[in-house]
């Protein structure tokens, strides 16, 4: 009963259009539900999330849930997650993202969920790791374990639009650190973001998982910039 006085009078709304939830609705209404831009990049050969890291760096297997287009809902929701505390959004997402992968026989042997991490001053500032949520959810729905304490971003990457591609990836990999080489060996670890654009962050955080022996790496993140 007390629930309900609060959404009398502080009715959840969809975190895509603003209009109230009703009671069934979580997250995103039913109506914004079914336009958002699925990838369905596991039935589709056409994976362009495969493709960002094709004689870049080898993985296993890639994913993107949604497709993130300026303007569109997704840049909506993920804005939201980001910037506006909706952390709900990022274990919605990863429940999603969960439910379609342990289907799959690329990803339904995954050991360790690893998210790509915030530097402290971010994470301080913002309060959560957006991706925390999304992690978490998948772990549940592949039976794998949920760390992020195992990969570290040591340092600010704030001044590398000025270097070369070169030097930049090299300071991209810097700037993360494996805190234990041990814990990931011989394991299939699900390297998880929000949004994969260039698949630089991504192939650094590879690189330096990579300094762990026999492992193999996939990549699954809430969205695609195509």
């Amino acid at each position: 009963m007390f629930h309900d006085f609060i959404n009398l009078f502080y009715p959840k709304t969809c975190n895509c259009c603003e209009r109230p939830l009703v009671d069934h609705e979580k997250v995103i209404c039913t109506a914004c539900l079914h336009q958002l831009p699925l990838t369905n990049y596991l039935t589709d050969n056409e994976n362009q999330a495969d493709k960002v890291f094709y004689g870049r760096t080898p993985i296993n297997a890639a994913y993107a849930l949604l497709v993130f287009r300026k303007k569109n809902m997704v840049q909506v929701l993920l804005h939201n997650l980001k910037y506006k505390r909706q952390f709900e959004i990022s274990y919605f997402l990863g429940e999603w993202t969960g439910e379609i992968l342990k289907n799959s026989a690329r990803f339904n042997a995954v050991d360790i969920i690893v998210p790509v991490p915030l530097h402290k001053n971010r994470l301080k500032q913002r309060g959560y790791n957006q991706v925390e949520g999304f992690g978490k959810e998948i772990a549940k729905s592949l039976n794998a374990n949920y760390r992020d304490d195992l990969l570290l971003k040591v340092s600010s990457s704030r001044k590398q639009a000025f270097k070369n591609r070169i030097s930049r990836w090299n300071l991209m990999e810097q700037s993360f650190q494996l805190t234990d080489t041990s814990a990931i060996s011989g394991k299939h670890i699900l390297l998880v973001d929000d949004i994969l654009t260039t698949g630089a962050t991504l192939e650094a955080c590879i690189g330096c998982l990579r300094k762990s022996e026999k492992i193999k790496i996939s990549i699954a993140t809430m969205a695609i910039t195509i």
